[in-house]
């Protein structure tokens, strides 16, 4: 794979979208660029500057209860809650403060919650967290399982998606196809990349990619 390209939000240059273009396949399609998530996710300073930028977009919530951390989110879901916390948003859990959780998926791919842990979406008001959003197919999956447990989605924030909206939920990022014009998703049996002969740089999913 070639170098990165780095772009930096406008309003915190701490955080960075490193890009680099190809011919990727992701589990829900092929993309024309790999986008890595995984200093922003790992590194205290780029995971807070993140979290702390994305919380800006709800300053105004009037509660969030819980933060559903999709692909590893948990680390920049924490900052997210903190900052919401000192801004005043509350919480209605019982004890005052968020909960920051991830998913656990079954054999069919569906997000599942145990006995242990379904408190967390049963009756919450969620807000869900990604670090990116293409086709929207996990992000479907997501809300879906938020609705099946009786939870209510109060947002969506990505630091880089292609779709604005899922349902009826607007989705606020840090990034979009502003930022990568000519970023594309094909579906996996109709990739134009693939019928000019293009080969496949890597597999990628919210762990990474794997080159072939």
């Amino acid at each position: 794979m070639q170098g990165y390209t780095k772009i930096e939000y406008s309003r915190n240059n701490d955080v960075i979208l490193r890009n680099t273009k190809g011919h990727f396949i992701t589990p829900n399609s092929h993309v024309n660029y790999f986008i890595d998530f995984c200093d922003a996710k790992a590194r205290m300073k780029e995971a807070r500057a993140a979290g702390e930028s994305l919380a800006e977009f709800y300053i105004a919530s009037e509660a969030i209860d819980t933060i559903l951390c999709l692909n590893g989110m948990e680390v920049v879901g924490s900052y997210f809650a903190d900052k919401l916390t000192q801004a005043g948003v509350l919480s209605t859990n019982a004890h005052k403060t968020m909960y920051i959780t991830g998913p656990e998926y079954n054999v069919n791919g569906q997000i599942m919650f145990r006995d242990n842990n379904k408190h967390m979406i049963t009756g919450k008001k969620v807000l869900i967290l990604s670090d990116s959003v293409t086709t929207g197919g996990s992000l479907k999956r997501a809300v879906d399982s938020v609705k099946f447990y009786k939870g209510e989605v109060v947002g969506i924030a990505a630091i880089f998606s292609v779709a604005t909206q899922i349902e009826e939920y607007p989705i606020r990022s840090l990034f979009s196809t502003r930022d990568l014009p000519d970023y594309a998703s094909y579906p996996h049996d109709n990739c134009p990349l693939c019928k000019e002969g293009i080969q496949v740089d890597a597999i990628c999913n919210g762990f990474g990619y794997s080159t072939l």
